[in-house]
């Protein structure tokens, strides 16, 4: 058995701490020594449908102790994870199976309908009895108690995950096992995690960020308290209930917390025991910041910054926060991080350019996609003109990560854009995010913002922007306050205002701007 793989850690945990609770959901409870029996249970079974090494797996359900004995079922034999979240629809989940090939599927009585419209021709297995023809977990932990021993390569695929965006069709990222351990390592690490710690499950399990919250609560053997956000007074009795002590969070969910009002949210000291909270996936304003130190006085604020093609680059250190907290932060342990320009040089302090990511959490790659692969996973000579690279091996791959971000002059990164979103306009190149960014700062009243182009023949592309709020505000006042802080080129031509915007369907963090371009584009043609 490999060291550098999760499944090890269950094993360890069964050892040292059979009797401690590993996952609580709800009113329901599971042992570390009952969960290795569950998952050993659920792995024996999926190795007796004799599958090819390698083959996929998904996982289409809701949250809860189940889904997580399948994850780790599925990680203890030689298959492939693949998370589909419940919130794709059927067309979505039809494309993932139909890319990377999904010769099974474990899901919920829910979910068997949405499988069913897509006729799906693989194994079905549900966590509920259902059917005479579908295998259950009930029936699994019945009938299979033989014992399960596994071999897993620390090199070998793990986990295939997607991310449906705004535009086309994803393309899965191929994790290794020791890409999850090694992840579940640093971060258990510099967020000082401990034995006693309990960590809040309020994130999806579709991605790395809400898969390591499992993996950090093993590596620590800790306990995971899982939680679906649906209204901000559950999510606060979740967190007292539990005596949650670590909290991940997207910062819409950071903003959906306060929505409510005042008199309606908790006292400082009934959120005492959070002592961390992690914020990924967005920025983070100062106002997210205030209204986190206001509710939780003991806490430690992390703002943090990953890749699709690593696990992570960047965190900001808690005492930073209130300094710098539109900063990143600075590379975590074991990453070095370069700015470089468009001529391979690297930026001065300031200067935008794209973030090359060097070092450890380098996953393999896009599934089936060469090209993809090969637009974002470089060869070390991609920093020949920042690093001596001589007498060091020419093979070692990098991550161009399509971010832009700069330096300051003390080493603290700051993020811009990503390249796909640049926008091009009367000779110049536009961050949408920067503009957002503007706008929340200097128009509180907007609730949410969206910042995108059109085509203009006369100018490249058109800026549009598409806001909410409360009630509608004159354009002009808008344009006006924008033009204190912007320059003239990246005023919105075009001001849209809605009562609210639509998400992206597989992400509820994200706008969707493509929607948004399309209704724009059909109203004026």
């Amino acid at each position: 058995m490999s060291i550098n793989c999760i499944r090890t850690l269950i094993e360890e945990a069964n050892v040292t701490h059979a009797d401690k609770i590993a996952i609580k959901h709800d009113d329901k409870t599971i042992t570390y020594g009952d969960l290795l029996k569950k998952v050993n249970q659920v792995a024996y079974y999926l190795k007796e449908l004799d599958l090819p090494k390698g083959s996929r797996i998904g996982i289409y359900s809701k949250k809860g102790i189940d889904q997580v004995i399948a994850i780790l079922a599925i990680l203890s034999t030689d298959y492939v994870l693949v998370p589909l979240t419940r919130l794709l629809k059927a067309e979505q989940v039809e494309y993932i199976i139909e890319d990377c090939n999904i010769r099974c599927i474990i899901t919920d009585r829910l979910k068997l309908e949405s499988i069913e419209e897509i006729s799906f021709d693989g194994h079905i297995i549900s966590y509920e009895t259902t059917h005479k023809d579908i295998p259950s977990f009930e029936e699994i932990f019945k009938y299979y108690n033989k014992p399960y021993s596994c071999q897993v390569n620390g090199h070998d695929n793990a986990v295939i995950t997607y991310s449906f965006g705004l535009t086309g069709k994803p393309k899965g990222i191929v994790i290794s096992h020791r890409n999850l351990i090694d992840s579940a390592r640093v971060v258990s690490q510099y967020l000082n995690l401990e034995e006693s710690d309990v960590l809040s499950g309020v994130l999806i399990f579709n991605l790395d960020y809400g898969l390591n919250q499992i993996f950090c609560s093993l590596y620590k053997r800790a306990t995971l308290a899982l939680h679906r956000f649906i209204l901000a007074g559950d999510f606060f009795n979740h967190l007292i209930n539990d005596n949650v002590t670590v909290i991940a969070l997207m910062p819409v969910t950071i903003t959906s917390m306060f929505d409510e009002a005042e008199h309606k949210l908790p006292s400082a000291e009934l959120l005492a025991n959070v002592k961390t909270i992690t914020s990924s996936g967005g920025n983070v304003t100062p106002k997210m910041v205030k209204n986190v130190q206001k509710y939780f006085p003991n806490v430690n604020f992390y703002s943090m910054h990953g890749l699709t093609e690593a696990f992570r680059s960047t965190y900001l250190d808690p005492s930073q926060i209130n300094i710098r907290p539109e900063s990143i932060g600075k590379a975590i342990p074991d990453v070095e991080l370069y700015v470089i320009n468009q001529e391979g040089k690297e930026c001065k302090p300031r200067e935008v350019g794209e973030l090359i990511h060097r070092g450890g959490y380098i996953y393999k790659g896009f599934w089936n996609a060469p090209i993809e692969t090969a637009q974002r996973y470089k060869s070390i000579q991609i920093l020949k003109d920042v690093i001596n690279i001589e007498g060091q091996l020419r093979d070692e791959i990098v991550v161009a990560t399509g971010d832009y971000v700069y330096k300051d002059e003390e080493g603290y990164f700051y993020f811009v854009s990503r390249r796909d979103d640049m926008i091009k306009t009367r000779g110049f190149r536009v961050s949408p995010y920067e503009i957002e960014s503007v706008v929340k700062k200097s128009l509180p009243t907007v609730d949410q913002c969206a910042i995108f182009s059109i085509p203009n023949a006369e100018i490249e592309e058109e800026i549009v922007m598409v806001y909410s709020s409360r009630s509608e505000i004159p354009p002009k006042e808008i344009t006006f306050e924008l033009k204190k802080h912007l320059a003239s080129y990246m005023i919105p031509s075009r001001i849209v205002y809605k009562k609210s915007l639509p998400l992206v369907p597989s992400d509820r963090n994200k706008i969707n701007k493509e929607e948004l371009k399309n209704e724009l584009l059909d109203s004026i043609n």
